[in-house]
């Protein structure tokens, strides 16, 4: 599977993560999807005929090419979904992007992860517990994660540099330009100590939908999501709301009732939609990262998922177990399961690791 096929399939208007994947789970592969007949593509459900149009024209190709180059004329790694650098905790959000572009060489399956957000208008209070967390933070090696704006974000991230961590700047546009302009130099910085990401190819500029498009990544990186400072409204608490969705950790920072920064923090205490902390100690108590940090996040994302499985996937996982290998046709057969549901359920088995597929849409334990 070559880079320019990666990114062909994020290029077409209307096809998003979700519906790329269900693609994938029709199709099969992304070479298949290309290959596929216009009648194949329209028997798909939530495909649109403008989608289906460029599928067959193959239109996007050309922008595709155009990426691949400047990706790699300026040293710029492309991760694909299913590639192992793919960051593992994103990885199994519904919504992850199927393609991020990384500049830099930090760590992003780091055992310990941690995002930190807040208002772009931090006072001294806020800049005070950020760099306090992170100073605390440091013989934990955390990587933090961030979206390079102004106020908390950019503390957090000369933070981490000055403590000498890694820390991945979470980008709402392009990697041919910084935005805000002001944060050249940090962000030069951070590809020497860490990473810039985003899914947006060059040529994105930072529209104002982009950002809460970027704050999922910023949630869906880490094991928790820390608001240090925030108003009732902003991207702080859009970012908290997805980390929720995703069923991470959320911590606030409280602070005085009459403190506008930090409404948002004690708004999230006391809707219980984020955990109380003062300090590090209390982060690292909630995570338990005091106990044998080596041996409780070995096989961190993996345990779980093989151990946890849902109803229908149990059924799926008993019977290729006791076939050895199973086509999709046997499986929809024993379950009596329509192919498209099926379809999905395998698409995230695979995915997490649980199943492996083979040539000729057949599954086998990995």
């Amino acid at each position: 599977m070559n880079a320019i096929e990666k990114i062909a399939l994020t290029k077409i208007k209307g096809i998003g993560p979700k519906t790329s994947r269900l693609l994938l789970a029709y199709c099969g592969s992304l070479q298949e999807i290309f290959q596929s007949s216009k009648k194949e593509l329209s028997q798909i459900p939530g495909i649109h005929k403008n989608s289906i149009d460029q599928l067959i024209s193959k239109s996007y190709l050309r922008e595709a090419e155009s990426e691949v180059r400047y990706i790699e004329d300026n040293q710029i790694d492309i991760l694909w979904y299913e590639d192992s650098s793919y960051p593992s905790r994103l990885k199994h959000c519904e919504d992850a992007p199927l393609v991020l572009y990384k500049k830099g060489n930090c760590n992003l399956n780091n055992q310990k992860t941690v995002s930190i957000v807040g208002t772009r208008n931090a006072t001294s209070y806020g800049r005070r517990l950020t760099e306090e967390l992170i100073q605390q933070l440091k013989e934990l090696n955390v990587l933090v994660v961030s979206g390079l704006a102004y106020g908390i974000d950019i503390i957090a991230h000369k933070s981490a540099l000055n403590n000498q961590l890694e820390t991945a700047a979470v980008l709402a546009h392009g990697l041919d330009r910084i935005y805000p302009f002001n944060h050249h130099e940090i962000a030069n910085e951070i590809t020497n100590r860490g990473c810039l990401l985003t899914e947006y190819p060059s040529g994105t500029n930072p529209d104002k939908t982009n950002f809460p498009m970027r704050n999922r990544i910023v949630a869906g990186l880490a094991d928790a999501t820390i608001v240090v400072e925030a108003a009732k409204k902003g991207g702080a608490l859009i970012t908290a709301e997805i980390a929720n969705s995703y069923n991470r950790d959320v911590c606030a920072f409280p602070g005085s009732t009459d403190l506008y920064y930090s409404a948002g923090c004690n708004e999230l205490i006391r809707t219980n939609k984020a955990h109380l902390i003062r300090h590090a100690k209390d982060l690292i108590m909630l995570m338990q990262w005091e106990d044998d940090l080596t041996k409780k996040n070995q096989n961190h994302v993996q345990l779980p998922l093989i151990f946890d499985l849902n109803s229908d996937e149990q059924k799926v996982f008993d019977y290729i177990k006791e076939s050895k290998e199973a086509s999709i046709d046997d499986i929809s057969a024993y379950c009596d399961w329509p192919q498209s549901k099926l379809a999905i359920i395998l698409l995230e088995m695979e995915m997490n690791g649980i199943i492996q597929s083979l040539p000729g849409k057949m599954y086998k334990q990995p």
